[in-house]
């Protein structure tokens, strides 16, 4: 049975945090260079909070403790998204992807751009595992595994190919990541994930609805349900002839809200002034 407290008010919880912590983040990231050490410093501390937030609720299944420890994970979720959007932990290449690349190597080359995140994320989410191993509440180390994944799940895809290239929330500093994006097709990979997010999506849900109306496991899995739904969609904006910019124009810079970028699949021209854009910043 669906019921308000146990259901919908998670759903709704986890969409309208979706929509301004996004928002609030691609603020943060897309101001004037200068700003960007005091964000890291603000956005640490909200990064330290958050951690303390599910450690102090992992021994309570109490509804407060189910929200708090969701909280937590998503604050330090946020930190690792503005360390990453400032350039602060990206990877040590910092250029746009070599003419002629394929392959392999430019799988190395694109690998190169991202794995400083790619491993802080994973270490965080081990930490917060291990942290919760034996705790009964462990929806803060869920929600920032599945987030892990369905992040994952799109730099893959974009990596792979996708139709929307679309991006008016990326940071011009990391403007020459879009070298390394795919053709502009439906790939294989997008699909794939597609059906995968919606197959786990389809999982929570039946989790939530089959758990006693207002219970721990009924909030704990509709916010994790709704997650995944907003991953799901997320994806299909890959798909689709969607402007990120429609729904956040409100927290970017109106030249950028008004203009957008798109990509299209690493031309010569397009990756020689990416380099050439890298060296004025640097």
């Amino acid at each position: 049975m669906v019921s308000w407290s146990g259901h919908i008010l998670p759903v709704l919880v986890t969409i309208a945090i979706w929509f301004l912590a996004t928002g609030l983040i691609a603020w943060v990231d897309n101001r004037s260079r200068t700003t960007f050490p005091r964000s890291l410093v603000l956005a640490g501390c909200v990064g330290i909070a958050g951690l303390g937030l599910i450690w102090l609720s992992m021994a309570s299944t109490a509804s407060l403790a189910i929200y708090a420890s969701f909280a937590g994970a998503l604050m330090v979720w946020a930190w690792h998204e503005v360390s990453f959007l400032t350039g602060a932990a990206a990877g040590p290449r910092r250029e746009a992807c070599p003419e002629g690349s394929s392959g392999f190597e430019r799988f190395v080359h694109a690998s190169m751009t991202v794995i400083y995140h790619e491993v802080a994320l994973l270490l965080s989410a081990l930490i917060l595992i291990s942290l919760t191993w034996n705790a009964v509440n462990q929806i803060g180390a869920m929600t920032f595994a599945l987030l892990y994944g369905l992040r994952l799940s799109a730099k893959l895809c974009i990596y792979a190919g996708v139709p929307n290239t679309y991006t008016d929330i990326l940071p011009p500093h990391l403007g020459y990541l879009r070298s390394y994006y795919g053709a502009n097709r439906l790939s294989s990979a997008l699909v794939i994930a597609l059906l995968a997010i919606a197959a786990v999506s389809l999982s929570l849900g039946q989790a939530a609805y089959g758990a006693q109306a207002g219970s721990a496991e009924a909030i704990g899995a509709s916010l994790l349900f709704a997650l995944a739904c907003l991953g799901l969609l997320e994806h299909f904006f890959l798909a689709l002839p969607f402007r990120d910019g429609a729904l956040w124009g409100w927290a970017l810079p109106q030249a950028a809200a008004r203009s957008g970028t798109t990509v299209s699949n690493r031309s010569p021209q397009s990756a020689s002034a990416q380099t050439q854009i890298t060296k004025e910043e640097s």
